[in-house]
């Protein structure tokens, strides 16, 4: 397992880099201001909309074909992913016209602090932008199934063809009219579903339209969305809830809480999703053969290996902010109260860094083992409690407060979703991954120390391309020297494959 995601966390970074070149281009061209906000609201609106549909739909997916395929057989597995298919284009559509009629209510609530231009301009975009959401579902379960497959290595790619139509989609609508960003993403959201035909003509899937209705497996996917997405969702109402805010504090301040979630979201994408893509099919398949005892191992095994990688990513980040900031976004438009704001956010964001890691695999572990109900509660109360701290904090803090109050609600959400679970299947082995936490942070604290003076006092006229690089080579060379010391083992695993593919 940990081979394979090694794998994809080199593609990952690869389409990361390739995100971040599409996020430097629209600062470029747009800076931080209020077409970036219309645009970022719009992309909150539809996003919503597709995780209702598609965040309970794909997470209770998995778990049911390795079920039905472990009872029933292959066909039946196949006959119950096209049956899915049919609900999901029927939801879409529902979706669709709601979401156009009632785009303008939507933009209000979103965004409470935008004049009516600013409105004006979100509704369009949001409306436009609301028909890529057929694309979007589709990739989404298609790419679940050939994740069930093996297939990872595909699903690993689809952000190339995504970022690659952004990027071209920015430039044009920068030279003619903002409306091509809106349109861009529909034209990215129907690239990504195409790229993932090669390789379902390959496994010779064909979707074929059967009644869904009747079907006992539909009737328990129904039962499970609400409560899937609920629990999934927790990221997406904090990010809305934080920018509906954000939009009555400063101008730009929705693009600059956007960008920052960015950069956090990149160490998320490499570090986490890499291993919850292989880790949940995994899963899914041991607790339908009842084997409790392989899916807390799996699950450890996870969960040390994203501690060892995530901790030290999210305290380079805090000292880096900034210059990380200047570096990615600070030419064009994006001037320097933008790079502030921003670089401040992302400070407070990479605080509970951590937390989010940790949150996704404990869901999966939920999911896999078919409850959804624990995830649900557990995200109400991490909602409520990110909008109280939200309030709290926004008016001492600003921008600032509410990504510190995101962190804050992860990092809580993690602790109670761990005590549900060990009441759930036993004892999760908290002695052990405490020991390895406490190495992982005492190795990151004097990795800190060093970027801190590297940062501030050695090549001070260095191109600050080269100094990022210079600082985390040397950073995370003595941070895994480091590792080896305190004999971390995980440290490694990782090590050994990292000399293999440097041999190749």
């Amino acid at each position: 397992m940990k081979k394979t995601a090694a794998l994809l966390m080199i593609i990952t970074v690869l389409s990361k880099v390739f995100g971040f070149l599409r996020d430097i281009t629209l600062t470029y061209f747009y800076g931080a201001s209020v077409t970036t906000d219309a645009y970022f609201i719009s992309i909150s609106i539809t996003t919503m909309l597709f995780s209702f549909v598609m965040t309970g739909i794909a997470s209770g997916y998995i778990p049911l074909y390795k079920e039905i395929e472990n009872t029933s057989g292959e066909k039946q597995a196949l006959d119950f992913t096209n049956r899915l298919l049919t609900v999901v284009l029927l939801i879409t559509t529902v979706l669709l016209i709601v979401g156009i009629l009632f785009s303008n209510q939507l933009v209000t609530v979103f965004a409470l602090g935008f004049n009516e231009e600013t409105k004006r301009m979100a509704v369009l975009f949001t409306r436009i932008g609301l028909v890529g959401i057929y694309f979007t579902s589709l990739t989404q379960l298609l790419a679940s199934y050939l994740q069930l497959n093996g297939k990872f290595t595909t699903v690993a790619m689809l952000g190339f063809p995504f970022n690659f139509i952004i990027i071209l989609s920015i430039i044009i609508s920068a030279q003619t009219h903002s409306i091509g960003l809106a349109i861009g993403s529909i034209v990215a959201s129907l690239a990504q579903l195409l790229f993932l035909l090669p390789s379902l003509l390959k496994m010779k899937y064909r979707y074929s339209p059967v009644a869904p209705f009747l079907d006992e497996n539909i009737k328990k996917v129904a039962l499970f969305v609400l409560p899937i997405t609920m629990g999934m969702s927790v990221d997406h109402i904090n990010t809305i809830v934080d920018k509906t805010l954000a939009s009555k504090i400063v101008e730009g301040g929705i693009s600059a809480l956007t960008y920052a979630s960015r950069l956090n979201d990149f160490v998320h994408g490499i570090f986490v999703l890499s291993f919850i893509a292989i880790l949940f099919p995994h899963l899914s398949k041991m607790a339908a053969e009842k084997s409790i005892e392989e899916v807390k191992r799996s699950m450890r095994e996870v969960l040390s290996s994203v501690i060892l990688l995530v901790v030290p990513a999210s305290i380079g980040i805090m000292i880096v902010a900034k210059p990380i900031i200047q570096l990615l976004f600070g030419r064009g438009q994006f001037d320097e109260q933008a790079i502030l704001l921003t670089a401040e956010a992302l400070f407070f964001y990479s605080i509970g860094m951590i937390g989010y890691g940790i949150r996704e695999i404990l869901l999966r572990t939920f999911y896999s083992l078919q409850d959804m109900i624990s995830p649900m509660v557990n995200a109400a109360i991490a909602v409520a409690l990110n909008i109280v701290l939200n309030i709290i904090l926004s008016a001492y803090m600003g921008l600032n407060g509410l990504a510190l109050a995101t962190s804050i609600s992860a990092l809580i959400s993690v602790a109670l979703l761990w005590i549900s679970l060990r009441r759930k299947i036993g004892s999760l082995g908290l002695k052990s991954m405490a020991i390895t936490f406490l190495k992982v942070l005492m190795a990151s604290g004097v990795m800190g120390v060093v970027i801190v003076i590297l940062n501030g006092y050695v090549w001070l006229q260095m191109n600050e391309l080269l100094k990022m690089m210079v600082i985390g080579l040397v950073g995370s060379s003595l941070y895994f020297f480091l590792l080896t010391i305190l004999k971390v083992k995980e440290s490694k695993e990782i090590l050994t494959f990292m000399r293999r593919k440097l041999r190749l």
